[in-house]
């Protein structure tokens, strides 16, 4: 019809009188690209975008499982027009000679020996450079590619800059362009193509079972234990499932990593749509640690209890991975800082890493702490008989509390390369009122009486 990309709409509207014409949803768009590339995870998982209408699929390695280089070609175009694409595509061994086929060239496979004279016809605008630097070199009468092969390198760097030879290299195959992959890549990935769909969730778990097998040999070759896991659903439509799950530890064996994924389908509930069914599923480890062999014993278990192991996996698949979290010791006898509240996810190594003390340290000694430590500090007014003394009585929370007994002072001063230099001590008492309920208040700086009075404090309940 001669329309192209960035033409006006009333010039466009002249060419085809008849053109509906909407608004733009880019954000839209770029979902559809996105969910393009997930269905090309079926022929390669280093998939990448490129701008808003390109995907570049890397295949090393993967043709020959699909009757090589041109069949495999075939196969993504039938499939994209089946879908309702119009897609074009072209395979060789540079993204940029890649690139410039498909937009301005036929769908085709380049040989290696053939790029110069594939490339040669082509219009400069094959080679991804700038607007303002195409339009300059028509000027000059530059228009193809095969002008650029045969003119002096130098001058043309000088009128055109640097980036000119580095498309032309790029696309010779002369300078390596790599593709960066739009997800991580898998350290072990098992693959299965199934002749008939399949919907029910047991017939998934069935079949993630039978991968994770495979996984357990490989794993145990490497002397490896998966942490984290994806399970890819390739449904028949095109449409990609991508259902990842944790782990708090390493683990190999087949059957926790099924049950990782039943608690992820009893999560997703109605987000996971079977269709007309899944053709193709994948079983990734995206994320492997060293793990030592355990013997087992005659019943089958090992010598280590892995109940809360398991527990801690199947909470996490199914309740997000931060459901979890452990109080973990640190480098401070400030009570509000002397533990942190860590995801379960990477304990030990989080453990060390946030805590910075060798395993199995002893914490420093100190007095009995509160059951409950709230959170941030409450005021309270406080009454005693001695300026250095324990309160007699205090009101907290609108309530007047009468103290029967006390312990104290236990006298922790500030961390001065944290609260400065100037920060006050703190003189902590172990309360216990006329009702037997006990608290433990602290008193903030000493009594100086050509300074502001020290103020009470209400930290924690002891029962």
């Amino acid at each position: 019809m001669g329309l192209k990309p960035d033409q006006g709409v009333a010039e466009a509207r002249a060419i085809c009188p008849r053109l509906d014409v909407i608004t733009a949803d880019e954000a839209a768009d770029r979902h559809f690209l996105e969910a393009v590339a997930d269905w090309c995870d079926r022929y390669t998982p280093l998939v990448a975008l490129n701008g808003n209408d390109g995907i570049f699929l890397d295949i090393t390695g993967c043709s020959h499982l699909f009757g090589g280089e041109k069949a495999l070609l075939d196969d993504v175009l039938r499939r994209l027009f089946q879908l309702g694409l119009d897609a074009r595509g072209a395979v060789s061994s540079t993204p940029g000679l890649s690139w410039a086929v498909a937009r301005f060239g036929g769908g085709e496979v380049i040989a290696d020996e053939d790029a110069g004279s594939v490339l040669a016809p082509l219009p400069v605008a094959a080679l991804r450079l700038p607007e303002e630097t195409v339009l300059a070199l028509h000027k000059t009468g530059l228009k193809q590619v095969g002008d650029l092969l045969t003119a002096p390198r130098a001058p043309l760097a000088r009128r055109f800059g640097p980036l000119l030879l580095q498309r032309l290299d790029q696309a010779l195959g002369r300078e390596d362009e790599p593709v960066s992959p739009r997800q991580p890549v898998a350290e072990l990935s098992i693959e299965r193509r199934l002749a008939e769909p399949i919907q029910g969730k047991e017939e998934l778990l069935h079949l993630a079972g039978q991968m994770a097998m495979t996984l357990k040999s490989e794993l145990e070759v490497r002397g490896q234990g998966g942490r984290r896991f994806e399970l890819l659903l390739f449904r028949v439509d095109g449409r990609v499932f991508r259902i990842v799950a944790g782990t708090s530890m390493a683990i190999r064996d087949p059957a926790r990593i099924a049950a990782l994924f039943s608690e992820r389908f009893t999560a997703l509930h109605d987000d996971l749509d079977a269709g007309y069914g899944f053709e193709i599923l994948r079983l990734n480890v995206l994320q492997a640690e060293a793990h030592d062999m355990v013997q087992s014993d005659f019943s089958g278990n090992g010598p280590v209890d892995t109940s809360l192991a398991v527990f801690i996996d199947q909470a996490m698949a199914r309740f997000g991975p931060d459901c979890l979290a452990r109080p973990v010791l640190q480098e401070s006898h400030v009570p509000e800082r002397a533990s942190l509240l860590l995801s379960v996810t990477g304990m030990e190594e989080a453990v060390l890493a946030v805590a910075g003390r060798p395993a199995g340290s002893v914490p420093p000694l100190r007095a009995a702490r509160p059951i409950r430590l709230l959170k941030n500090p409450e005021p309270v007014q406080a009454m005693s008989e001695v300026p250095e003394g324990a309160p007699m009585s205090f009101r907290w929370r609108r309530a007047q509390h009468r103290v029967r007994r006390a312990e104290g002072p236990e006298r922790l001063a500030a961390e001065w390369w944290i609260d400065g230099e100037d920060a006050p001590i703190r003189d902590y008492f172990r309360i216990e009122d006329e009702a037997g309920r006990r608290y433990w208040l602290f008193r903030e700086g000493l009594y100086d009486p050509d300074a502001e009075m020290p103020r009470w404090f209400m930290h924690g309940v002891f029962a």
